[in-house]
């Protein structure tokens, strides 16, 4: 009899030990962000890096305090992402870029990588938080992607913040469309905004905003919304992109990195520097980067341009930002 209780008592020991250090593995979290990424950093002030990188750290600290508190990897990409959208610094929501006839058509899109459910949307004028459309598009819809007007109808249908197009502006988008207009310069597209997020329960995902290319034409779509390009995400690892559009698309960056991972079983750095350095041709004009995060909570920054606006943090204390490449400022709040 007493053998028998002794191995009762080490049998309930052994699996209360056991959901202990699931529960603790389980606490881990990590979290990316990025403002967009661009090729020549030489315009960049250092009070105009400055301003980006405080803005970098107000947008993850909205994230590191919902992680802290056990939010899901969703609400949190969305979150970082509405905070983007509403900084007039990004091109994303507020400080949007302007097509060639002067109006702002934004894209974003949302992806969980627990249950492969996503959510788009392109060319809307109105909608002041597009990500909020998209993620609604995913959890209120049997559908993916919408566009344009009908986007539209359907936000406003879920009672999310209409507004005039002319809320969009910022007097450096007027400026640069000039610019564009006059052919005095070529513009450099970054300010795409983006978060990739593994909570506490180990569910990843990604979330993506954008205003598209400076002075497009003809409803112009790019990456972003395209779920595997600019945006995605699954069990192993959570992707979002800035770059070129087009060339993101032909290549499905995003799922592009996820796939060598599954297919070939290469860790996550790995994975996005053979699809950023070995597939995507900065000299042909699809310089970028991609964000991402994995299920054991790796987080990659991988970019083939002089500069991405950048930042992370994860559960052991360790954050960090950066703007230009090979400078990052690394921090540690248990130091």
């Amino acid at each position: 009899m007493n053998r028998i209780i002794l191995i009762l008592f080490v049998s309930i020991f052994s699996f209360f030990g056991c959901s202990q250090a699931i529960q603790e593995e389980d606490n881990e979290w990590a979290i990316a962000l990025h403002g967009g990424a661009g090729g020549d950093p030489g315009n960049m002030s250092q009070d105009m890096k400055d301003l980006y990188e405080r803005h970098l750290l107000e947008a993850l600290e909205i994230g590191q305090r919902m992680l802290e508190n056990g939010s899901s990897a969703v609400d949190v990409a969305q979150s970082v992402v509405v905070y983007m959208e509403d900084c007039p610094l990004f091109n994303a929501g507020k400080g949007a870029v302007k097509t060639i006839e002067g109006n702002h058509e934004l894209d974003a899109a949302i992806m969980d990588g627990s249950n492969l459910k996503a959510g788009a949307i392109a060319g809307v004028k109105d909608v002041k938080n597009p990500i909020k459309a998209a993620r609604l598009v995913m959890d209120s819809t049997q559908h993916v992607f919408l566009i344009a007007e009908g986007a539209s109808a359907f936000a406003s249908s879920m009672n999310l913040d209409i507004v005039n197009n002319g809320y969009f502006s910022t007097k450096a988008r007027e400026e640069q469309l000039e610019r564009i207009v006059n052919n005095a310069e070529n513009e450099d597209p970054r300010g795409t905004v983006g978060c990739v997020v593994r909570d506490r329960d180990g569910k990843l995902a990604s979330a993506t905003s954008t205003g598209g290319m400076s002075g497009k034409k003809w409803g112009r779509v790019g990456d972003v919304p395209v779920i595997g390009a600019g945006t995605y995400a699954n069990g192993l690892a959570a992707v979002s992109g800035t770059g070129h559009g087009e060339y993101w698309i032909r290549r499905v960056v995003a799922y592009d990195i996820c796939a060598i991972m599954e297919y070939r079983g290469v860790p996550l750095q790995q994975a996005s520097e053979e699809v950023i350095f070995g597939k995507i041709d900065p000299m042909g004009g699809s310089g970028g980067g991609i964000i991402a995060v994995d299920k054991d909570c790796n987080i990659s920054l991988v970019f083939n341009t002089g500069l991405m606006h950048r930042a992370w943090a994860k559960s052991n204390g360790e954050y960090g930002v950066g703007v230009l490449k090979g400078e990052e400022k690394v921090f540690n709040i248990n130091n």
